[in-house]
């Protein structure tokens, strides 16, 4: 018996443990679980949580006012004007912010450094709502849907490339539930038959590909400006060159169409409600854009076709479909694993901000030194 033979089976236990030891460090102790997923039990996640879904009622409630003067005894559709005076309200508001807070000189100092990047953002902004709108008047109202969910993978796309944030597997696997949640949705449209013909089916899903891009644009945009400057002078600037864009458009597309409503109280409640919500949307997404992402702003954003299949059963007299409630936890789920990590920081460079330092409130959330996997 040779050497090589009386070592074989010392060699053969030797194997054995560390095969014992590699299995045990690939199985994660319920500590280390804990620990990866410990960002889902934080005041944090359920603030952003919150957020998310308090955006999506308002996505919500802008879509029950718009119908309700779409189905009135005189159907109106002025979604130019609508949107004016939602660009109207945000100027004046987080325009005196700004004026109190920086002074008047200060004022015009960011309009003379910061014009260009805030008149880009709001033309943007504005292209983004118009051309979503008139999408729905040409295409088909599940060609809509699908198409509009282009919004988040071009969302993501642009995160990567402009402001250079590194997603994780889990941010991927949560887009990816999420996207199939929305396929859900749209499959129980089709099973109720809920489709309606567009007269223009090329020229509505053009524009509902532009729409859904413009919006993605300025979801990372916006996400850009509050990580570097004050929300009160991002949305303050929105609104500003927002209401003179918005207006132009206003007076060529929608100024026969404003002459020729009949001003019922049920039709100015009804623009007002629907402002209250826009009002609250631009208001709050700067908060949710630095506490997480464009990204998870989006997701969020999903579960507004639910809520509105709730208020419809009352309003609309709809009827639910059982393949609604999983497309909702589907949604649900898919935001959940997007936040089993923390959202990634952007790493672009800081271009905008001042010498000053921002105030706490001000600040972005310092990145997250955990680990990524």
């Amino acid at each position: 018996m040779t050497d090589k033979t009386l070592n074989e089976p010392a060699a053969l236990g030797k194997m054995e443990l560390n095969e014992q030891d590699q299995g045990a460090a690939s199985t994660p102790s319920p500590s280390s679980w804990r620990e990866r997923t410990s960002n889902l039990f934080s005041r944090r996640f359920l603030l952003i949580l919150l957020l998310g879904q308090v955006l999506a009622l308002c996505i919500t409630a802008t879509t029950i006012f718009t119908t309700k003067l779409a189905q009135g005894e005189t159907p109106i559709s002025i979604p130019t004007s609508q949107s004016f005076l939602n660009y109207l309200v945000l100027g004046v508001v987080y325009t005196s912010i700004t004026l109190y807070k920086k002074g008047f000189s200060g004022w015009l100092e960011i309009m003379r450094r910061r014009s260009p990047y805030y008149i880009l953002f709001a033309l943007i902004d504005v292209e983004g709502n118009y051309f979503m709108v008139k999408a729905y008047t040409y295409t088909s109202l599940l060609s809509a849907m699908l198409l509009d969910s282009w919004t988040i993978p071009c969302v993501v796309l642009l995160s990567v490339f402009f402001l250079k944030m590194r997603f994780v597997r889990w941010h991927y696997l949560g887009v990816f539930v999420c996207m199939v949640g929305m396929a859900f949705l749209i499959w129980s449209d089709m099973v109720e038959g809920k489709d309606f013909p567009g007269s223009d089916l090329v020229k509505g899903d053009l524009f509902c590909i532009a729409g859904a891009t413009f919006y993605a644009l300025s979801n990372v945009g916006q996400e850009y400006l509050v990580r570097q400057r004050p929300m009160y002078e991002v949305v303050g600037q929105l609104g500003f060159w927002a209401t003179i864009i918005n207006g132009i458009q206003l007076a060529i597309l929608e100024r026969k169409e404003l002459q020729t409503i009949e001003w019922t109280p049920s039709v100015i409640g009804y623009i007002i409600g629907f402002d209250i919500a826009m009002f609250t949307l631009y208001s709050v997404s700067p908060i949710l854009f630095r506490l997480s992402s464009a990204t998870f702003f989006n997701l969020s954003l999903l579960t507004s076709d639910f809520y509105g299949l709730l208020f419809g059963l009352f309003l609309f007299n709809a009827t639910i479909n059982k393949i609604y409630p999983i497309a909702y936890v589907l949604i649900m789920l898919g935001i959940i694993l997007y936040n089993v990590r923390p959202a990634p920081e952007p790493k672009f460079r800081k271009r905008l901000q001042d010498n000053e330092e921002l105030s706490v409130e001000d600040q972005p959330h310092p990145e997250d030194k955990s680990a990524m996997v």
